[in-house]
Formats: structure tokens, sequence, C-alpha cells
């Protein structure tokens, strides 16, 4: 049995409909987002539960062997090269996890979006897209698509009725935009409905941005 990970929970209102799974980025941790949620225009939409988890702690090889918070270790600085496959399966099963015990609380996949930054955006796609049930959606926040090459025969029909939201820093130093922009294009070409969005930042988020992701979220949820 999978060991639930730890969480923050905030939620907009009483017995919420909807809930977010929100994945922070390497070496941050589950408060990295919850000051967004007030900058979010939610006017309008249903009581939501947003659900903050922190990543198991792990050395990282390409910090030294520096022990942090992970979803799956960064083998070289070349994203695509070698990738910790085992990592990101193991981190699945606990993102899937926690997507079991919103469905136990009443909330079914179709009102569950996965949400995440860096790390936690190659943890939405390497989750979403592999669900024998739409989700709510995807947001993907400046990551990119990992083990493309599985994920190219182990997404599943029923994910691509799942909207994928998809943004990127065009200065992104740590995830360079040709990453995310060939990402984007897969996603396009195995059948998903993808609204991309790019903006004058690095490997950050932007006023802008939290604009379009409100938008979004009105556009998924109502």
């Amino acid at each position: 049995m999978t060991t639930l990970l730890q969480t923050i929970e905030k939620e907009t209102g009483p017995n919420p409909t909807v809930a977010v799974i929100w994945m922070h980025g390497l070496g941050a941790d589950a408060n990295d987002f919850v000051p967004m949620i007030p900058e979010l225009d939610l006017a309008g939409l249903p009581p939501i539960r947003f659900i903050f988890p922190n990543a198991d702690t792990m050395p990282v090889t390409v910090n030294g062997g520096y022990v942090m918070r992970s979803w799956y270790d960064i083998v070289a600085t070349d994203l695509g090269r070698q990738e910790d496959e085992a990592g990101l399966r193991a981190s699945q099963a606990k993102v899937e996890a926690l997507i079991a015990r919103e469905n136990a609380r009443g909330i079914p996949n179709q009102r569950i979006i996965l949400a995440g930054f860096s790390q936690g955006c190659a943890m939405t796609l390497q989750t979403g897209l592999r669900q024998t049930e739409p989700l709510a959606g995807l947001m993907c926040l400046s990551g990119y698509v990992p083990i493309a090459a599985k994920a190219a025969t182990e997404h599943t029909p029923a994910s691509k009725q799942t909207p994928i939201f998809q943004v990127h820093g065009r200065m992104d130093p740590v995830i360079p935009l040709a990453r995310a922009t060939a990402s984007r294009d897969l996603l396009v070409q195995w059948g998903y409905q993808v609204e991309w969005h790019d903006y004058p930042m690095q490997h950050s988020v932007c006023q802008e941005e939290v604009q379009d992701i409100s938008a979004w979220l009105k556009r998924v949820l109502q």
C-alpha cells in the first residue's frame, strides 16, 4: 500500500466539490504555491480543495547528491538524455493515491485538476496522461513531458478528454523553451487539446500567467 504524502490543504468554501492537487518544483515544498490562492480570481467557481503535497526527500545527482525534496532524481542537466524512470513511476503512484483519496472523499476524477511547476509539471503529465478516466484538467507550469518515448505508448484514450493548460517562460534557463514547445507539439500530435501561453520571464511565475490560470480554471470548472 502506498503511504500518503504529507499535504497542506486549503479550502475556498465548505464541502468542496472540486480538488486541485498542486505539485511543487525541485527543492521547494508544499508551501510554495499556497500564497497564490488569494491571487487567483475564483469568483463564481464552486468550493475548491487545494492540496499541496510534499515530495519525499532524496539525493539529487545534479546537485552533487544533496538531499532535498524531489519527485524523481535529475541525473543529467540535459533533461531528456537520461531520466529516472523508476523515480517518476514511484511518485506517480503517490499522486494517484492522492487522487484516490479525493475519490473516497466524494470528488470524482472529472472534478480533479492536477497542477505542477517544473518537476511538479512533469509529474502532472506523467500521471495525468496515464489515467483511465478523464480529469478536469492538467495545469502544466514551466515543465515538460518526462520519459516521452514511454508516454507515446502509455497515454490513454480517456486522458485525451482532459484539457491541458501549458505555460512557459521564454527566457527559462532551467528548462529551455524548446523542451516545452517540443512537449506541447507531442501532446497535440497525440490528440490532446492544449492551451499554450509563453511569457517574457525565466523559470518563475508572472502576473499575466496568474490571470491566465484564473481564466482557464473558470473555463474548465464552470
